[in-house]
């Protein structure tokens, strides 16, 4: 196999028609180009170049082998250059894979800060529950994942983002319980709204209520965070949501928290990707600034 260092010296002359230009672009002598020259023409048993009033020019059997090296030359050039825009971040795309609400209500800011700074990395972002992400990221559809810890599997490795808050809202349809201590056995008979049960959120809860010889139940079931306020507003039930999430509409009094005589424990978001594997450098960059 002919080293590629050979091919280079050959495509710089062939370019400039001229050993001693070749040699400057290289960065090397002139005796050292000559010497690759016949390497080469040796390796290939063909003359590959001969001399002219201005320098070297391609016999045929060197155009013909030209023909073939300018593309491959090309090509080196641009992949060297798409190398540099990646580790620059001026080109490339992250794939992020979470909820929408956490998408919404925690990555927001660190999305909009990143995409000002590197417009040309694009975005992508791609919903999902926390068990559905995990085989996002196991199957390479997407570079990290941002889900509610705990996450126990030895191919993954997760740091320790924001610390949220759950409790159970209701709106003005219910404003009997507002400013009440209310036990589960009360809570429990009113309409209970929750997430879908293969989220993180809903087997939390679920087994807090088990472990208090509870089995909760609820009427209605949704898909999105939106939905579970918005119900919650119009009074069709009591919403168990994040606090952090509906800090807007605690303050406007639209709903109100349920106190509990029982302390809900918090959760944890984690940032996820798989263990000893290379991130890119978009993805590397992001999760620093995330926190």
């Amino acid at each position: 196999m002919i080293n590629y260092e050979l091919y280079k010296v050959f495509y710089w002359a062939a370019k400039t028609g001229s050993l001693t230009q070749a040699a400057k672009a290289l960065f090397l002598t002139q005796p050292s180009v000559s010497h690759a020259i016949k390497q080469l023409e040796d390796s290939f048993g063909v003359t590959l170049f001969y001399r002219n009033s201005k320098g070297v020019a391609l016999t045929h059997e060197g155009a013909v082998l030209y023909s073939y090296i300018e593309q491959s030359q090309i090509l080196i050039s641009l992949a060297e250059k798409k190398m540099a825009e990646l580790k620059n971040l001026d080109s490339g795309e992250l794939k992020i894979g979470g909820s929408d609400s956490l998408f919404k209500h925690y990555l927001l800011p660190f999305l909009e800060d990143f995409h000002r700074q590197h417009p040309g990395i694009t975005l992508s972002l791609i919903h999902g529950t926390t068990p559905e992400v995990i085989t996002f990221l196991k199957e390479g559809r997407i570079d990290l994942g941002v889900v509610r810890m705990p996450i126990v599997d030895p191919q993954l490795e997760v740091r320790e983002g924001i610390q949220l808050q759950d409790c159970f809202v209701a709106g003005a349809h219910y404003a009997e319980l507002k400013n009440k201590t209310m036990s589960f056995d009360m809570l429990l008979q009113y309409p209970i709204i929750l997430f879908s049960r293969n989220s993180r959120a809903r087997m939390a809860v679920t087994e807090l209520f088990h472990d208090y010889g509870y089995e909760l139940k609820p009427e209605i079931e949704v898909g999105s965070v939106d939905l579970l306020i918005e119900l919650a507003r119009k009074g069709l039930g009591i919403s168990y949501v994040t606090r952090e999430f509906v800090s807007k509409e605690l303050e406007e009094g639209s709903l109100f928290e349920i106190r509990l005589d029982v302390q809900l424990p918090p959760s944890q978001v984690g940032i996820m990707i798989m263990r000893n594997m290379p991130l890119s450098s978009a993805a590397k960059t992001f999760i620093e600034r995330v926190r």
